[in-house]
C-alpha cells in the first residue's frame, strides 16, 4: 500500500524556519511524482510544491518561490520542504501526496494525486 508519512510541522515565529519530511511507507519514492499541499482552516486543499519522479520538473506556488525547496534523497527514501522566510500565512496542515503518473503542465494539482498521507500541522507566529 502506497503510503506517505509526514513529519516535522510545528510551531515556528514568522521568519523562522522548519522542514518538513515524507517518508515513502510500502513504496519505493523515487518512482512517483511526490508534493506537498496545504489548507488552511475554510481555505481549498492548494499545491505548494511538487517534483517529478526524475526531478527534473519542480513545481512552486507564487506564494512561496524564493522561500521553499522541495528535495528528494533517494537514499533515504524521503521527499523533504525546507520552509523558510515562514509567514503567519503558511499557517497550514501540510500534506505529502503520491502518484504515479501526473501530467507535467498539471504537476501540482491535488485532484490528480491518489496517495495521501495524514497531514502535519505548521503554525507560524507573528
Amino acid at each position: 500500500q502506497v503510503q506517505p508519512v509526514e513529519s516535522g510541522g510545528g510551531l515556528v515565529q514568522a521568519g523562522g524556519s522548519l522542514r518538513l519530511s515524507c517518508a515513502a511507507s510500502g513504496f519505493t519514492l523515487d518512482y512517483y511524482v511526490i508534493g506537498w499541499f496545504r489548507q488552511a482552516p475554510g481555505k481549498e486543499r492548494e499545491g505548494v510544491s511538487c517534483i517529478s519522479s526524475t526531478d527534473a520538473n519542480t513545481y512552486y506556488a507564487d506564494s512561496v518561490k524564493g522561500r521553499f525547496t522541495i528535495s528528494r534523497d533517494n537514499a533515504k527514501n524521503t521527499v523533504y520542504l525546507q520552509m523558510n522566510s515562514l509567514k503567519p500565512e503558511d499557517t497550514a496542515v501540510y500534506y505529502c501526496a503520491a502518484e504515479l503518473q501526473v501530467l507535467l503542465h498539471r504537476l501540482c494539482v491535488p485532484g490528480d494525486f491518489g496517495s495521501w498521507g495524514q497531514g502535519t500541522q505548521v503554525t507560524v507566529s507573528s
